[in-house]
């Protein structure tokens, strides 16, 4: 069965930062693109990245270009998400998701930017 699990998430303050992980399991992670979504209370689903197969390509949103970086250890089945410079906007569920598949499968981990 595919297994996607996404950690690393918390309470961090307007600036900080937070390394988030997906531990992947279930298929070849080495051959699939890869995702990061996140829900916003109130909110629809939100692709803000993606890494290529390989991870020759990564695709950025506006709302976090610049601030977040997308990275992968195919060797270790794990997909990353540096978030800095975080904002209160940024308050969401985050999940990873494989391929063209935006709808999560998964539990998620929760982000939330507080003073």
């Amino acid at each position: 069965d595919v297994q996607l699990v996404e950690s690393g998430g918390g309470l961090v303050q307007p600036g900080g930062s937070l390394t988030l992980s997906c531990a992947a399991s279930g298929f070849t992670f080495a051959n699939d693109m890869m995702n990061w979504v996140r829900q916003a209370p109130g909110k629809g689903l939100e692709r803000i990245s993606f890494i290529s197969r390989g991870g020759e390509v990564t695709y950025y949103a506006d709302s976090v270009k610049g601030r977040f970086t997308i990275s992968r250890d195919d060797a270790k089945n794990t997909l990353y998400l540096q978030l800095d410079s975080l904002k209160t906007e940024d308050t969401a569920m985050y999940y990873c998701t494989r391929g063209g598949e935006l709808s999560p499968r998964s539990q998620g981990t929760q982000v939330t930017v507080s003073a």
